[in-house]
Parts: C-alpha cells; structure tokens; sequence
C-alpha cells in the first residue's frame, strides 16, 4: 500500500472526464436534458389554458348579439376561430376537435331579451378534458351581468337591473360529470406503448450489439427489411396484448366509455405500433450501448408525456409548443384514442391524425433502414 494520492486521484478524474466527453450522447444528456425540462415546466405548461378556440352560431345577427360576442372575445378565453352556418355544422366542429367551444345566439334572443322571458345562449364544451374547459367555463358566469351592460338603455333599462338579464346554458360534451379517468386513462394508452415499444426495441437490439450477436447478421445477405421485420414481428403482438389489456381495464375499472369508431381506433393503434417500435430500431442503430438506448428513449418518451396533451392541456400551451407536439406522434394518436372512445369519431372525423401516423411510421422506417443499410456497408 503506498497511502492515499491526490495525483492518482486527478489521474482518475481526468480520464473520466476525458471518456464523458467522448461519449457525445451522455455528454449531451448531460448538458441539454436540464434545459429542455426547464423551458418545457416554465414556459410550455399552463394549467389555465386561454385563447381557446371557438366556433360561433349567430341565428340573429344584433347589436346584443355583438356585445356578446366581444365580450367573450374580451374575457380572453375565447378566439372566435370559425362561424356556422348550421347546428349540424356546428356539432362536426366540435366533434371533430376543431374548436373546444361552441356557441349558439338563438333568433329569439332579442324578443325574449325585451320581454324578460328568460332569454339564453348555448354555450357547448368539448369536456373530453376538463382542465382545457373549467377556467372558460367558469368566466361564463360573469358573461349575463357585464355584456350588454352598455345596450340595456331607455325602455330596456329595467332588464339591464334584472339579474342576470339573460342566461348562459352550458352544455359539457363527451365528458359531462368532468371524470378525470375519462381523460387520462385513454391517453396512457399512448405513454405506455411508447415506454415499452420503443424502449424495449431499442434495447434488446443494442443489446445483441454489445454481445457481438449482430455480426452474425451483418455477415448475412438479409436485406434491412427482412431484419427490421424479423426482429420487430414478436414485439407488435406484445403491443397488441398491451392493447388489449388497457382498453379492458379501462372499461371493467374505470367506466371509460367506448362510444364507437373502431375502424379509425384499429388503424390508428397498427400505425402507432409500427411506428413505435421503427423508432426503438432506429434508436438502435444510432446507440452505441444499452446506456445510450435508454437515454435516447427517455429524450423522445418525455416531451411526449409532457407536450402531447396527455398531462396538461395542449392548447394551453404557446404555439412554438404546439408546434413541437404537433411533430411528436404521442399528440395524434391520443387524438385518435379519445377521439374514438369518448366522441365516437369516424374515419372521416380523425383522417388527419391517421395520416399524420402514417407519415410518422414512413419516416422512421426510411431512416432506420437508411441507418443499417449503412451499418452493413
């Protein structure tokens, strides 16, 4: 024993610094992950969502029609994004997701307005997530007193000092009790097929890597398909009975409802799947280890949890936000699931987020065929 040195110890030290900086993924782990969690939890997520889209049905077009409208308008929580001209069209709007709100001045307003014969507008919530709709709705309840403050004069003065002079019915849809289940269970659908699928291809393929197993197929005239293909066939039936076991519990455990669309749900989980475990291949042609494949993954599986709107509301966030989870396919698949679940959507209702799926799995499948096509060579 030659006693305790702090040479030998900077010796160390310095070798491992030297090897941390080699190793670039680890490195930028290191560097970036802390960032990225700090701009995603301080600017990206917002509990109390604004600006919230809403399509707008004016049956009557008057001047208290107008106050209305700049009132809401006014209180922030509402973007008038589009007018109906139907109840009909109005209803596909907000089933198909393109609006939370919608919003129905009925023709008798006025009439009923002046006669104080209780006089209404229709306020429909899309409740699929009650966290997206509570602080809206809740500002509704100062709509009545303070929108036609300035219009209720001369002879119509008395209903001005009527409370409220009109009534605001809101309608919550696909989610009226506001169950938080209804929400979250369907969308962890999504998270926990991303965990694993990914994940675990990622890692059993790296893993053959680091034994050497993989040169025994590099050594091969297997084309990059028929290995992705091979390798990637058990794990589907793994996320299918992952599948199958979630949406059973889902309805036995929780009573999420199941109102229909199976056609888009079917399609829409093969996609997701697929995807799902391209993307672990992927992974492992770039990971030099199961270290590296791990935190690879972790990179993908947080901003999916965090900007696809499975813990937070998606339009609550900035749009630069938005536009980052518009990218991830976490964000569209949930849409399908609860689509389908909670609104009954058709193939017709969710088309773009199953193209949006499609484009995802085209994409990695290219690249990760590119990436061990070049791993041969």
């Amino acid at each position: 024993m030659n006693g305790f040195s702090a040479l030998r110890v900077l010796a160390v030290l310095a070798k491992e610094f030297k090897q941390l900086t080699r190793d670039r993924i680890t490195y930028a782990m290191i560097l970036v992950l802390p960032v990225v969690q700090l701009l995603l939890f301080g600017y990206a997520i917002n509990s109390e969502p604004r600006h919230l889209p809403t399509a707008l049905l004016i049956q009557e077009d008057t001047v208290f029609a107008r106050s209305i409208t700049s009132a809401l308008r006014n209180s922030q929580y509402f973007d008038f994004a589009a007018q109906a001209r139907s109840p009909a069209q109005l209803d596909r709007m907000l089933k198909r997701g393109d609006v939370q709100f919608a919003i129905t001045i009925p023709g008798d307003f006025s009439r009923r307005l002046a006669r104080g014969d209780h006089a209404q507008i229709l306020v429909e919530a899309d409740a699929t997530d009650p966290s997206a709709t509570g602080s809206a709705v809740a500002a509704l309840s100062a709509l009545p007193t303070q929108a036609l403050v300035h219009d209720l004069k001369g002879a119509l003065a008395p209903r001005g000092q009527a409370a409220p002079p009109f009534d605001v019915v809101v309608h919550p849809r696909y989610n009226p009790e506001a169950i938080t289940a209804y929400n979250i269970v369907p969308g962890l659908l999504g998270i926990i097929l991303s965990m694993t699928l990914v994940m675990m291809t990622a890692l059993s393929v790296t893993r053959e890597t680091e034994r050497g197993t993989m040169e025994s197929l590099l050594a091969t005239p297997l084309e990059p398909i028929e290995v992705m293909i091979g390798k990637l066939a058990p794990y589907v039936l793994v996320g299918v009975i992952q599948t199958a076991i979630i949406l059973i519990l889902a309805k036995l455990l929780f009573a999420v409802p199941m109102a229909g669309g199976w056609i888009g749900l079917v399609l829409g989980i093969s996609l997701f799947i697929v995807g799902s475990l391209a993307l672990g291949f992927l992974i492992s042609t770039v990971a030099r280890s199961q270290l590296q494949a791990m935190q690879m993954s972790f990179f993908y599986i947080l901003p999916s949890i965090l900007l696809s709107g499975f813990m937070f509301p998606f339009r609550g966030m900035p749009a630069w936000a938005q536009g980052i989870g518009e990218v991830i396919p976490v964000t569209h698949f949930l849409r399908v699931v609860r689509g389908a679940l909670l609104k009954g959507q058709d193939l017709g209702d969710m088309w773009r987020e199953l193209v949006a799926l499609l484009a995802f799995v085209c994409v990695v499948t290219a690249l990760a065929m590119a990436r061990y096509r070049r791993t041969l060579d």
